[in-house]
């Protein structure tokens, strides 16, 4: 397996060089940017011709990564060429009115199925719950196969989010790519870092990814009087102040990050799931604390991988981490690269939600404010 990347900047343009790659057979070339950046003309000529052989699968962000810089208004590149592992890929658009569930089922169905050990999924950050979307996709994957991915950002704009799969970068689709064989060796390692405080409020309304009343009161109204003089700031305000849900008697927890709100309705919209009769806590987090759990997201895809070392790190962490550790945001890119030495191909982006399971064995599920980690590595 062998893993290149490069970056592009208006300051610098390609960094190295296009002309420079020595892949010119690889398979699979991952493209996170900004929307500005994407909006532009050239890249995709340029990498269609670079990488002739590749499918070109990319989405918008809220900052990219490569290696352990954390970088914003650039492209960042990595091709791939696997030596033993098949590519296939598929997108769909959403049409009017589409729930989130019968878009993933209909990219599901797109998928081949024979030879499939993983799926890496991209997804519109701000038209998709994603916790819909995962549950649709993943009803059609044969027993074993794991998905990980993300959902596109916008900064922390919450405007307009892109994904592309050989084509142009579009609002309103969703793209996965299947990758086949025996060789491959897949680790996935998801966690967070945030602290809950004060009361544990019980959800007494909602509707799929949204949320009407918390303890019979407008969840709006409530969540207002928690930020405090944050609440001008809303929707990114709610960055910085998650809920937690309680998902389960034995303590298992998930986050999720607003985004959208509704005056009229009072109404607070997720990035997945707030299913009524679930309790939900803020959370709050610490540098140290947000680092730490990068560290332990990288130590767990190892554990995944019985310890062999990846080729390839792909790193989806929360615009909301990002927006918190501020100028101290590399420090949990350097926290992964210290678990995976200095072999492993580093790329990834900041998100609006985070895909991958809870646990080795566990289903998939949509997460919110982690760091999620998904290794690649080829084996004989």
């Amino acid at each position: 397996m062998r893993v290149e990347q490069f970056s592009w900047t208006a300051a610098q343009e390609w960094q190295p060089l296009l002309s420079n790659s020595n892949s010119p057979l690889a398979q699979l070339v991952l493209i996170f940017g900004s929307p500005s950046v994407l909006a532009t003309d050239t890249w995709q000529k340029e990498l269609s011709q670079a990488f002739p052989k590749a499918h070109l699968l990319g989405c918008s962000t809220a900052g990219e990564i490569l290696d352990t810089r954390v970088l914003d208004n650039s492209l960042v590149v990595t091709a791939i060429t696997f030596e033993q592992t098949q590519v296939e890929g598929c997108a769909i658009s959403l049409e009017p009115g589409e729930s989130s569930f019968s878009a993933g089922d209909r990219l599901g169905q797109a998928l081949p199925k024979a030879g499939l050990a993983h799926v890496f999924v991209l997804s519109d950050g701000l038209q998709v719950n994603g916790s819909e979307l995962v549950r649709g996709l993943s009803q059609h994957l044969p027993v074993g196969v794991t998905v990980t991915g993300g959902l596109s950002g916008d900064g922390d704009r919450f405007s307009e989010t892109y994904v592309f799969w050989d084509d142009q970068p579009q609002q309103g689709k969703v793209a996965a790519v299947g990758l086949y064989g025996d060789h491959l060796k897949v680790g996935y390692g998801s966690l967070g870092g945030w602290s809950p405080f004060g009361t544990e409020r019980l959800i007494t309304k909602s509707h799929g990814n949204v949320l009407y009343e918390l303890d019979g009161q407008p969840a709006l109204e409530l969540y207002k009087k928690y930020l405090g003089e944050h609440a001008d700031a809303l929707p990114a305000a709610g960055l910085l102040f998650p809920l937690s849900l309680r998902i389960q008697a034995d303590d298992r927890r998930l986050v999720r990050t607003i985004l959208a709100i509704d005056e009229a309705e009072q109404s607070l919209t997720f990035a997945g799931d707030m299913p009524a009769g679930t309790t939900a806590q803020l959370m709050h987090a610490s540098f140290d604390r947000l680092v730490d759990g990068a560290i332990d997201a990288a130590e767990t895809c190892q554990k995944a991988q019985a310890n062999i070392k990846p080729d390839l790190a792909i790193l989806i962490s929360c615009v909301g981490r990002k927006l918190v550790l501020k100028q101290r945001i590399e420090e949990e890119v350097e926290g992964v690269r210290d678990v995976f030495g200095n072999q492993a191909k580093i790329t990834g982006f900041y998100s609006y939600g985070e895909i991958a399971p809870f646990a080795v064995g566990a289903p998939c599920e949509l997460h919110n404010q982690t760091m999620t980690i998904t290794t690649f590595a080829e084996v004989a």
